[in-house]
């Protein structure tokens, strides 16, 4: 076994849910999903699709009519090309961590510095040092429970000999976005060094503000152009309710779709044809499910956070992405032992901060893509109770 394989840590979400696996009346908050079902024209395409016995091999960048969908799509959220321009762009991947790891592959050579914005979703980080990268992370900065990048810092961290910046926004776990002058500075940049930038992107639509047009978050795409060096990742899991579907896009600079379609042989060899059909039909469904998803998350989120932030004590800023409530109990060092816990003591199933990176240790992540708010408002009365007896 490789040794940077034997060093892998485990996932410390995962060691919090096996302490609440089997445990009656755990409300479970922990891991990054909504407990509704994908909608039904979703599911209705696939199983079409198998019952038209399309079980056979795939184009190792996704079906025509789904890069078309997908070009489609992107022009909407990002309109002034035209749907052409996107579809020799687009790569099919089996699922958005697949999207991620094929990316990092294509760019990241052992030995390679690459440069990851942090509190982060842990595969981020593990996926280049699997490849033998020497990573180097950009903390993000907490104010008031608020997580902020400096700017100076990044430009300070990104130099010539950085390959490859990795950064998520809307951010998991933390909700922090990035604004349109941001994304030109850090792209302003990263074209002077010559670095590569990786956003995923993921939670685009999931986003809060009144700053956009289209109601999405900000992107790089709006102010890139096309040879830039620049990879966006996508998912269907979040906006389309398809975590486990395991499908994601890549939009890629021009020159790099048919390397990436290699790659895609010798990983997967091609997304299954039925879940493709399915992410059609998302697509097509996709102004009805997005925007009531985004509707009943703002529900969520504004049941909770107001919630939360009336804990005495509690630090906790009101997340303008994503679907995670980011937060900082008083007196509480040790979030994967508060995590467990809970779990054990209140039936409270969170998220520690300590999976995301060293500088999060101490904070807690509560997903509230719930689909019912009284669970949320339990949740919080679990954990009030639980700190009144500590």
């Amino acid at each position: 076994m490789r040794e940077v394989v034997a060093g892998l840590q485990g996932s410390r979400i995962r060691e919090v849910a096996n302490e609440g696996i089997g445990r009656e009346g755990v409300l479970a908050f922990w891991f990054g999903e909504s407990d509704e079902v994908t909608p039904e024209p979703i599911r209705a395409a696939a199983i079409a699709s198998l019952q038209a016995g399309e079980t056979f091999y795939a184009h190792n960048l996704g079906l025509p009519e789904l890069r078309e969908a997908i070009a489609g799509y992107t022009d909407r959220l990002h309109p002034g090309r035209g749907a052409g321009h996107w579809f020799g762009r687009i790569a099919v991947t089996s699922g958005g961590v697949n999207g991620l790891m094929l990316a990092a592959q294509t760019l990241v050579d052992a030995g390679d510095e690459v440069a990851v914005v942090t509190p982060a979703w842990p595969n981020l980080a593990a996926q280049p040092a699997i490849l033998g990268a020497r990573l180097r992370t950009i903390p993000l900065v907490p104010r008031a429970g608020a997580w902020a990048l400096d700017l100076d810092a990044l430009r300070a961290a990104v130099t010539p000999a950085t390959r490859v910046l990795i950064v998520n926004a809307p951010a998991n776990p933390t909700g922090f976005t990035l604004t349109a002058s941001e994304q030109r500075a850090i792209l302003d940049h990263c074209r002077a060094t010559g670095t590569w930038i990786v956003a995923d992107e993921v939670y685009e639509r999931l986003y809060y503000g009144d700053d956009t047009p289209n109601g999405a978050a900000p992107s790089f795409l709006d102010v890139a152009e096309p040879d830039d060096r620049l990879v966006v990742a996508h998912s269907f899991s979040k906006s389309f309710l398809m975590t486990g579907w395991r499908l994601g896009w890549l939009v890629l600079p021009p020159g790099l779709t048919d390397a990436v379609g290699k790659l895609i042989e010798f990983n997967t060899s091609c997304a299954p044809v039925f879940v493709q059909r399915g992410a059609v039909a998302a697509i097509a469904h996709g102004d009805q499910v997005t925007p009531a998803l985004v509707a009943h998350l703002r529900r969520c989120r504004d049941t909770l956070v107001p919630l939360l932030q009336a804990v005495p004590g509690l630090e906790l800023a009101t997340p303008r992405g994503g679907m995670y409530a980011f937060f900082r109990l008083p007196g509480q060092a040790d979030c994967l032992d508060v995590a467990k816990r809970l779990v054990r003591e209140a039936g409270l199933g969170l998220a520690p901060g300590s999976a995301f990176a060293p500088e999060a240790a101490g904070w807690l992540r509560w997903c509230f893509a719930s689909r019912d708010t009284a669970r949320l408002e339990e949740g919080v009365r679990r954990l009030q109770g639980w700190l009144d007896s500590a």
